[in-house]
């Protein structure tokens, strides 16, 4: 598998209360030199753009799920990780060619788990996957 792109959801995922979580800046920016990266939130606690500034992301807001698809679709989903905790993060995490479900602070939507390539426990972890390539190898293996 090869990654060019990956696509973050915010809220839930890489933040908790808007506030982004300890350890997710620095693996982004890690990440930020092997991927292009694309946040994608609707901004519930409109504190992305402050949160995430002076990390190597590209800060999109949509407003559901179909505009997270549409946005996906609009890549080389074949060459798309996407991470996401939320009921509206489904379709994008179902389209790309890696699609992780976090089980973070806010908990995670069930339909998530259930079209997920992997689920991992926290943020940390699931941007670690990125980062170490050859524990997805072990974890998708057939």
């Amino acid at each position: 598998m090869t990654l060019t792109q990956l696509v973050l959801d915010f809220t839930g995922t890489l933040s908790c209360d808007g506030v982004l979580l300890p350890g997710v800046a620095e693996r982004l920016k890690e990440l930020g030199r092997k991927l292009s990266i694309t946040v994608l939130t609707a901004d519930t606690f409109g504190t992305a753009a402050e949160q995430l500034q002076g990390l190597p992301v590209a800060l999109h807001h949509i407003q559901t799920g179909r505009d997270k698809a549409e946005f996906i679709a609009g890549l080389k989903s074949s060459e798309t990780a996407a991470i996401g905790n939320g009921r509206n993060d489904v379709a994008m995490v179902r389209m790309a060619a890696l699609g992780i479900a976090v089980i973070g602070p806010e908990g995670c939507a069930g339909e998530l788990i259930a079209v997920a390539k992997v689920v991992s426990r926290d943020i940390l972890e699931a941007l670690d996957l990125l980062l170490k390539l050859l524990r997805i190898k072990a974890t998708l293996r057939d």
